[in-house]
Order: C-alpha cells, then sequence, then structure tokens
C-alpha cells in the first residue's frame, strides 16, 4: 500500500468505478474478470458488499478512488451526484487522473463538471453507453466516446473490458447527442415489442411461440429481444433498467428535442405511456413493464365495450 500526502494509506488500483448500481456493479465485474484491480465506491452499502464479495478493491469515497486510479469510470443517478463527485474530486487533488463520465445527463452538467475539473487537471470523458443492465452484464455495451481524443485512446483498454464496441464521436457532449438518439429508438421499440405481443396475446396466440417467430423474422429488434421474454412471462423484477431512472431519460430525450425544434411523434406518444409504469407497484420493475400498461388499456376498453353489468 502507497502512503498518500496526508499520512494515510491508500489503495493503489487499475481502474476506479465510482456508482455500482445495476450497470457499474455490471462494469466492475467485467473489469474484474479481464484481470483489472478496480476500486470503486457507492454510498449504498449493499453495493459496496457485492464489490467486495466480486474481487473489488472497496473505497472510503469518491476522492479516494480518484486518488487510487489513473483512469475512473463514473455510473451516476443524476446531476446531483455528479456536482457532488466532482466538487469532492477536485479537492482531492488527484491531477492527471482521466474520469469517463458513461451516465445519461445533461449536457450542460457534464460540461460544468468538465470545466471544474481542468482546472485541477483532471480530464473528463463524456462517455455513455449504450445497451441496458443485462448487456452491460455481458460486456455487450456500445461506448460513445466524445472529448479529448488522445485520452479516449488511453481508455480504449478499459473500454474492450466492458463493451464489444467503442464509437469516438468528436467533440465533448457529441456522446450524449448520440445517447438521446439512440434512447429515442429504444423508447420506441420497447413500446412497439409489448403492443405487437399484445396483439398476439389477444388474438390467442401463444406468447412464447410468437416471441420465436417475430424473433427470427424481419420484424424483430435488439428490444424485442431483450425486453420479449420478461413481457412473455409477465415478470419485471429484476430489473435492467428502473422505470423511474427511465424516466429522467425520458425527460432528457424530450428536452434535447424540444431544444432543437425537432417535431418527435412517436416518441411523444410512447413517452406519455411511459407515465402509467410509475405507480407504486411499478416503478421499481424494468421498463419491460409498458407492457402491463397496454394490458390495462386492453382491459379497460374490455370493461366499456361490456358495458354495465346487469
Amino acid at each position: 500500500m502507497a502512503q498518500s500526502g496526508l499520512g494515510e494509506e491508500t489503495m493503489n488500483s487499475d481502474v476506479g468505478m465510482i456508482g455500482l448500481g445495476i450497470m457499474g456493479s455490471a462494469m466492475a465485474g467485467n473489469l474484474l474478470k479481464a484481470g483489472y484491480s478496480v476500486a470503486g465506491y457507492d454510498p449504498d452499502k449493499a453495493a459496496m458488499a457485492g464489490h467486495r464479495e466480486a474481487g473489488g478493491l472497496a473505497a472510503g469515497s469518491a476522492g479516494e478512488v480518484a486518488e487510487s486510479a489513473p483512469v475512473v469510470l463514473l455510473s451516476l443517478p443524476g446531476s446531483a451526484a455528479l456536482a457532488a463527485v466532482t466538487a469532492e474530486i477536485c479537492a482531492s487533488g488527484a491531477a492527471g487522473r482521466i474520469l469517463v463520465e458513461l451516465s445519461t445527463l445533461p449536457i450542460e452538467d457534464k460540461t460544468a463538471a468538465r470545466d471544474a475539473l481542468q482546472e485541477k487537471a483532471v480530464v473528463l470523458l463524456d462517455c455513455p453507453v449504450s445497451g441496458t443492465g443485462a448487456q452491460a452484464a455481458k460486456g455487450d455495451l456500445v461506448v460513445l466516446a466524445s472529448g479529448d481524443e488522445q485520452a479516449v485512446e488511453r481508455c480504449r483498454p478499459v473500454f474492450d473490458a466492458i463493451a464489444r464496441q467503442t464509437r469516438y464521436l468528436g467533440a465533448f457532449g457529441n456522446g450524449m447527442k448520440m445517447k438521446f438518439v439512440a434512447n429515442l429508438l429504444v423508447a420506441i421499440h420497447n413500446t412497439a415489442a409489448a403492443e405487437a405481443l399484445l396483439l398476439a396475446q389477444m388474438a390467442g396466440l401463444d406468447l412464447e411461440e410468437t416471441y420465436a417467430v417475430i424473433g427470427a423474422g424481419a420484424g424483430s429488434s435488439r428490444m424485442f429481444e431483450l425486453r420479449g421474454p420478461m413481457m412473455v412471462s409477465g415478470r419485471y423484477t429484476p430489473p435492467t433498467m428502473k422505470n423511474d431512472v427511465w424516466r429522467k431519460d425520458l425527460d432528457l430525450i424530450a428536452g434535447f428535442a424540444a431544444s432543437l425544434g425537432c417535431p418527435t411523434p412517436l416518441f411523444s406518444k410512447c413517452d406519455r405511456l411511459y407515465a402509467g409504469t410509475l405507480t407504486p407497484d411499478r416503478a421499481q420493475e424494468d421498463t419491460a413493464a409498458i407492457k402491463r400498461v397496454l394490458d390495462d388499456m386492453a382491459a379497460e376498453r374490455a370493461d366499456e365495450e361490456s358495458g354495465p353489468a346487469r
């Protein structure tokens, strides 16, 4: 163990991971499998316990992670968390580090964090990932990298351990712009999958057979493949993306499109339907639970058509 400037022991690691939720823990696990030592931090004690059990190093704070590793990945729940982590790392004196922001957050908030860290000689990259929690567990992600190109190249071996592909998109913020485009399609394809399976269900078709047939044909999509099994079984836990977290992403897409004056009629319709997933019993379920919303709509229509009981 190396000694810090404060006379306290600090850990040394290859990579740091701040945020050990569904996505962060999956990426940390793949880094560990690839042979990296990973210092992790999350305010949630259960998440930290899981990281230790997987073989990770448990840091006491975000600042300690930044002090321990040359490359630090951030997988955070929101802008407030990013601001807090940024302030802590700025105060830590961890100059020369590369921070990789993987979350889906407003571009202006990431830019503010980048500027603050730059004053402390810390590079921040905007690198959201395309993929679900289930895909993250398999390393089946695409890193949408933007920012300092040399720093991105230095991080490529790390990205190779957590993703099947990394695309460099140029200026800082382009990663988030591309993520908005990708998530718009996720929202639409997820709803389309639920609608198609509801039609099959109401037509009396076997849903497992429907999933197999559609999955082999031209009408399939990655969302149909990934979320279809949950819709077929009607079981939406454990989630690969929670509905309450997805709400934040939907709001970001809507705001971004509005700022450009871009019409999004299909997305707007889907966006309104997702509001039905935020009930107390659904907010922590997977976004595949949009199928439950459509099931409810079908039941309500059936009740209306049957008329009052005699």
